[in-house]
């Protein structure tokens, strides 16, 4: 055996390197333990999911550019419209009974529109279901995308 006795040797001098065998058997061990084991953790949530035959075409919704000028007025769509007009055709888009296809509505105003007139419809707007509102802007000359 490698172990060292409690005799005496002639010479005198300790052991002086580690068995390692002993050392590499535990961890062979180990590695074809985890090895067994490690597939079953992977495994442990059994979920049967239903299947599908076809998946079902998104439809985008329609979009609305509202763009108001410097004296207020209002087009619908490139379109000359007026304030009844407006309400009216967005009480018609806001009667949509799916709440994902109602129309996004995009704002184009000047920049010496005077705001009570976008608040004004962005209110009317709100009152006729329109939730989804943007602001079309145009970027300065030689501008960067913000990262």
């Amino acid at each position: 055996m490698a172990f060292g006795g409690l005799e005496k040797k002639p010479n005198g001098s300790p052991m002086a390197d580690i068995n390692m065998t002993p050392l590499i058997d535990v961890m062979l061990v180990l590695l074809v333990i985890f090895i067994i084991t490690a597939p079953l953790f992977t495994h442990a949530i059994r979920l049967d999911l239903p299947k599908v035959s076809s998946q079902p075409a998104r439809e985008t919704p329609q979009t609305i550019t509202l763009s108001i000028d410097d004296a207020g007025k209002l087009f619908w769509n490139d379109r000359p419209v007026s304030f009844e007009q407006m309400r009216a055709r967005f009480a018609d888009a806001g009667k949509v009974a799916d709440p994902n296809s109602k129309p996004e509505l995009h704002l184009r105003a000047s920049g010496a529109t005077r705001y009570d007139v976008i608040a004004q419809v962005m209110a009317v707007a709100q009152q006729a279901g329109l939730e989804r509102i943007g602001f079309v802007t145009q970027p300065a000359a030689g501008a960067q995308p913000a990262r």
